[in-house]
């Protein structure tokens, strides 16, 4: 009785002596100083956003459309059943680290033949009778070596990597309907300009028919004056087309039908707000926001960790099994000392022997994958350092060239409404006109585009900052 738990106590002190694998340590990265593109105030502030990060445009509608897609997004929702999936498999493998008890019972009745060996030798009499049981059992492998608590903590990381997934979908979902919105206030805006245009426009058709009833025009000035009228109103059915396509996409987005009117007339507006500005701060904190990066990591971790679970195979594995309960005939008995019974092990212990290199060929396989996920960590942390660069670059830039098609549109509306007087006057012709007046409209969306590029770049900065996703304690190592 007393050698099985001599040898458990023995093991036991093996077990903390000997460890598989190898304690999981976050690389250590060095993404460089500074962005390229970040202003001065960029790199003294650090990158800060809230966790509904959109709200620092301070649009109402896109709030509520934000909101909208957290709730009703297939996708999203998809995501977080994966997550649930990814956190219940944890709690499966983490039952391998206690004793898995379970109790029974069973009720039985039999009748053996007097005409069988058995019955032979008791004078060829049968036995039958009632049989009633009640026991528990319990098995358990103990972790002499640290295997399972290398699978339980590979199983722990592959939850962490489901977790920043889904916080990384919540980030694209988010960046996406932010997008779709600013697009489509663009459209908005620019459909206002052709509006006003088509009216200015119809406006001076009707005028130069008139002036060639009273015979002060000619017929070309009127098919001059008619046809910048339908180039009018052919670029707006154009941007119609466009607003059609990004009001489907919009409604796709919240989980709402892309028929679905998302945005009704009365939150159309003409104009468009400035892009807020969003610091950036140092390279170094992209680790600890971008949920893609904080996956990788976690990744790493798995790996580190199968790595632990390859190492094991080489080293013996012990299971001990027990059982205790009662047996009788009848219920009254049951549960009296004569009817106890009991057994403790067998002690299982197996040992590789010869395997034919299976062993070996695994551990050299998880090292190898282990190798593959530290390249591909580097690979990504590099990727994003080039996103928010770019992202950087084209806020910048179009911050510039906005500044300078500021000046091409005050340009382009004082030559139209020169243009416009010299005509009058009958200095110059129509053309002059015409071609003032589609400079002076081409001055005007391009102004528009720009402006709703200069918010797309806020996005994108914020995007590829990890925008507000919220950093959680790191979870420590399974020892």
């Amino acid at each position: 009785m007393l050698r099985p738990v001599i040898l458990s106590a023995v093991l036991a002190t093996l077990s903390g002596c000997v460890s598989v694998g190898s304690e999981f340590k976050a690389p250590q990265n060095n993404p460089g100083a500074t962005y390229l593109h970040a202003s001065k105030v960029d790199k003294a502030n650090p990158a800060r956003l809230p966790t509904q990060w959109w709200t620092v445009f301070g649009d109402a509608t896109l709030d509520a459309l934000e909101q909208r897609a957290r709730l009703n997004n297939p996708g999203l929702k998809a995501s977080a059943q994966r997550l649930l999936q990814a956190e219940a498999q944890l709690g499966s493998l983490s039952a391998a680290q206690f004793p898995n008890v379970s109790v029974g019972t069973s009720i039985g009745n039999s009748h053996t033949s007097r005409n069988t060996s058995q019955g032979i030798a008791f004078g060829r009499h049968t036995i039958d009778g009632n049989n009633y049981s009640l026991g528990a059992a319990m098995s358990y492998e103990i972790d002499l070596w640290g295997r399972v608590k290398h699978i339980v903590e590979a199983a722990d990381a592959q939850a962490l990597v489901a977790q920043d997934d889904h916080d990384g979908v919540q980030l694209l979902l988010s960046t996406q309907v932010a997008t779709t919105y600013w697009q489509l206030r663009g459209m908005d805006a620019e459909m206002s300009i052709l509006n006003r245009a088509l009216a200015t426009r119809l406006e001076a058709e009707q005028l130069i028919q008139a002036r060639l009833d009273g015979g002060l025009s000619n017929e070309l000035d009127v098919s001059r004056a008619r046809m910048a009228r339908a180039d009018a109103q052919a670029d707006y059915h154009e941007v119609q087309r466009q607003r059609n396509l990004l009001q489907h996409s919009l409604a796709t987005l919240i989980g709402a039908s892309p028929s679905a009117a998302v945005i009704t007339a009365s939150e159309q507006q003409d104009s468009l707000p400035e892009a807020p500005a969003i610091p950036v701060g140092l390279p170094a904190t992209l680790l600890s926001q971008r949920p893609d990066l904080a996956a990788s990591v976690a990744t790493l971790r798995a790996a580190n960790a199968q790595v632990g679970v390859a190492e094991g195979a080489f080293y013996p594995a012990l299971s001990l099994t027990g059982n205790f309960g009662y047996a009788s005939e009848n219920l009254r008995e049951l549960t009296q000392a004569g009817s106890r019974q009991f057994s403790i092990g067998p002690f299982a212990l197996s040992l590789p022997i010869f395997d034919g290199g299976r062993n070996k060929a695994n551990l050299k396989q998880a090292k190898a994958r282990y190798e593959e996920a530290v390249a591909n960590h580097e690979g990504k942390l590099l990727n994003a350092l080039r996103e928010v660069d770019d992202a950087l670059s084209d806020s910048q830039q179009r911050q510039y060239q906005g500044e300078a098609q500021a000046q091409s549109q005050q340009a382009a509306a004082r030559a139209y409404l020169v243009a416009q007087a010299r005509y009058e006057r009958g200095i110059s012709n129509y053309l002059d006109v015409i071609d003032a007046q589609r400079s002076a409209l081409s001055a005007d969306r391009t102004a528009i585009q720009i402006k709703t590029q200069k918010l797309l770049a806020s996005v994108a900065v914020a995007r590829s900052l990890g925008a507000g996703w919220e950093t959680r304690p790191a979870v420590a190592t399974v020892r």
